[in-house]
């Protein structure tokens, strides 16, 4: 069973999402409290494949509400646990011009924080805008739908 910490929507907006998988996050105690509290932004997060390691950059958790620490670093860099095989094949695929690592959604599986990573390539503004477009549309024909119900 999951438990949704946080999603990033805008990441579904900006970005065309060709994959995702999941991986771990190596995390400090206090940190995990402050995400049973809910305290954690995805926003402008992003992941980066370094020395056959994987790593979460600007990734947002608020300080615990009762921890004493007075050096804690809410945007320090943090290690993502994926297995090396699957480092090797998003190393390859990050190469690829405009393809990034977006941080999707961090959840509780089985007791343990997870993150859905997303292979993604970087939306044009035009992109954007077509898929508002795209939207708005079907918005309104689902309206005129119910109108022609109503009117039955």
């Amino acid at each position: 069973m999951l438990k949704y910490i946080a999603q990033n929507r805008r990441a579904k907006f900006d970005y065309t999402i060709l994959e995702s998988l999941e991986a771990g996050i190596q995390l400090k105690g206090n940190e995990v409290k402050s995400l049973r509290e809910g305290k954690v932004s995805l926003r402008d997060s992003f992941a980066r494949v370094e020395n056959e390691e994987v790593f979460l950059y600007n990734l947002y958790i608020a300080p615990f509400s009762h921890n004493s620490d007075s050096n804690y670093d809410p945007l320090r860099l943090r290690k993502l646990l994926v297995h090396k095989k699957e480092i090797e094949r998003l190393s390859a695929k990050v190469k690829e011009k405009g393809i990034t690592l977006i941080p999707l959604s961090l959840y509780f599986k089985r007791g343990l924080v997870k993150v859905e990573l997303g292979v993604c390539k970087g939306r044009r503004v035009y992109d954007k805008r077509e898929k508002i477009k795209k939207r708005e549309m079907e918005r309104e024909m689902r309206r005129m739908k119910t109108i022609e119900r109503k009117g039955k």
